[in-house]
């Protein structure tokens, strides 16, 4: 297949086969569905944020991005030219909050059609409590968090830029198709690869990791007894039933903000900190130092990969091994040390590793060494480009709503809401994470991290004893 609709095709990303082989295998085929509301306190021209959300999709190639599928069962991509979208308004004024949310809550749980159809609804909204915005609904295959918030900003500032004759137009977006094109190029057997695949290969085969549940180990203590292998170190790790809710609980702004400075004076990023928060927890509950949790990378170092949206998330199991004489500084330098080796290989397929690990270790399907995912969102929904000072000294109000289904147990992703505050969202398959674990593992992953930059210089065991 060369054309679709008059439209060259493409092939899938790496980073697009992994949401594709997650979304076709799942029996809930909204999976990938990401919902999210941003509204503000102003009374908006609905007219011209109509005009300025179709502008914003004429300017987002990723947006106007369509699957297809042949006769094989390959699945393409192709990018359609302009349309003119339907963008709906909807009132909930008179509605309860409640209600409110579990109407968006419905829309994110109603799958997309696969093929040949758009892989967006935008929706204007008017909430309870008169605040007034935007509702999205994506697909994960054209977009992921980082590309969804600057598609929200891109909106705002158009209609900012329509509404106050000083402000400029705000500059184009960069070309999903160029940064595609450079992708397939790379995965088409460039030395770049060949590099990145020597490096996770070698990581993967020089020692096998151990799976560390938030449950303790009575998971691996199961899957020795089934496998007849007291030594054996993978666990089953997957659910048959894939119900899943959001869980959010949020840090407020002071403490946020004493995370973020321990993060500049150290010179670490706030994901270090966080996955240093994580693997305590679990080499607390499991009384393993050896502890494996999945981290993302959004691979967006460029102008072109920042501003070309699409989905460019690369998931990894990350695999860390800190004593308890180590100190809470030690441990986040090891992290940040091996984070940095990752960043440099960061484009090899996650695919590729999964499959390599699981014919290395001999693993079976579902079997795993990782009991959860960590993603940290650096960008906030709030807008503080030009015009803010036009609008006032507004509020926002922020929120994702759950799509009703999830293909791992646990999902954490933390990240910065316009308040100050940090938003710790937990994604959980509702049969194997109770929400009374997750504010458990909410109240030691904090207790963990103030701990440890209260002074750094305490060890590990201290801490864990402490928590």
């Amino acid at each position: 297949m060369k054309t679709r609709n008059g439209c060259k095709v493409y092939s899938l990303t790496a980073a697009q086969k992994l949401h594709y082989y997650c979304m076709k295998y799942c029996p809930k085929k909204q999976v990938l569905n990401i919902g999210s509301g941003l509204t503000i306190q102003v009374d908006l021209d609905w007219d011209t944020l109509r005009q300025s959300i179709r502008e914003a999709i004429s300017r987002c190639e990723a947006m106007r991005v369509r699957f297809t599928e042949d006769k094989e069962g390959n699945v393409y991509q192709y990018m359609v030219k302009d349309e003119e979208p339907e963008i709906r308004h909807f009132d909930f004024t008179g509605w309860k909050p409640e209600h409110a949310d579990d109407k968006m809550t419905e829309w994110t749980s109603t799958p997309f059609e696969p093929y040949d159809s758009p892989m967006y609804e935008i929706v204007m909204i008017k909430m309870p409590d008169a605040f007034q915005g935007i509702y999205i609904k994506v697909n994960h295959l054209i977009m992921d968090a980082q590309s969804l918030i600057a598609f929200f900003k891109d909106i705002i500032e158009l209609y900012c830029s329509k509404i106050y004759e000083e402000i400029n137009v705000p500059k184009e977006m960069a070309s999903y198709i160029a940064q595609l094109e450079k992708d397939l190029a790379y995965e088409a057997g460039s030395k770049a690869a060949a590099r990145d695949r020597k490096f996770f290969e070698e990581l993967i085969s020089s020692s096998e990791p151990i799976f560390t549940d938030i449950y303790g180990k009575g998971k691996l203590m199961a899957e020795r007894k089934k496998e007849k292998n007291p030594n054996f170190r993978a666990a089953t790790n997957v659910s048959d039933n894939v119900d899943a809710n959001i869980s959010n609980f949020f840090l407020e702004e002071e403490a946020a903000k004493k995370l973020m400075a321990f993060c500049e004076e150290k010179q670490v990023s706030m994901t270090c900190l966080l996955l240093m928060g994580l693997r305590t927890y679990l080499q607390k509950e499991n009384d393993e130092d050896d502890v494996s949790l999945t981290t993302t990378i959004a691979r967006r170092a460029t102008l072109l990969e920042k501003r070309c949206g699409g989905s460019r998330i690369h998931c990894f199991p990350f695999r860390t091994i800190v004593s308890r004489q180590d100190t809470f500084l030690e441990g986040i330098y090891k992290i940040r040390d091996m984070q940095n080796q990752y960043f440099r290989h960061a484009n090899y397929s996650p695919s590729e590793y999964y499959a390599f690990r699981k014919q290395y270790y001999n693993l079976k399907d579902g079997q795993t060494y990782e009991p959860l995912s960590l993603t940290y969102q650096p960008l906030t929904m709030k807008y503080d480009g030009p015009g803010l000072d036009k609008l006032g000294d507004i509020q926002y109000h922020v929120k994702r709503y759950s799509n009703g289904a999830a293909a791992h147990a646990l999902y954490l992703t933390v990240s910065h809401v316009p308040d100050g505050r940090m938003d710790f969202c937990f994604e959980h398959q509702t049969g194997v994470v109770t929400p009374e674990k997750l504010q458990e593992i909410y109240y030691y992953l904090c207790r963990i991290m103030f701990r440890g930059i209260e002074d750094s210089s305490r060890t590990v065991g201290e801490i864990i004893d402490w928590s």
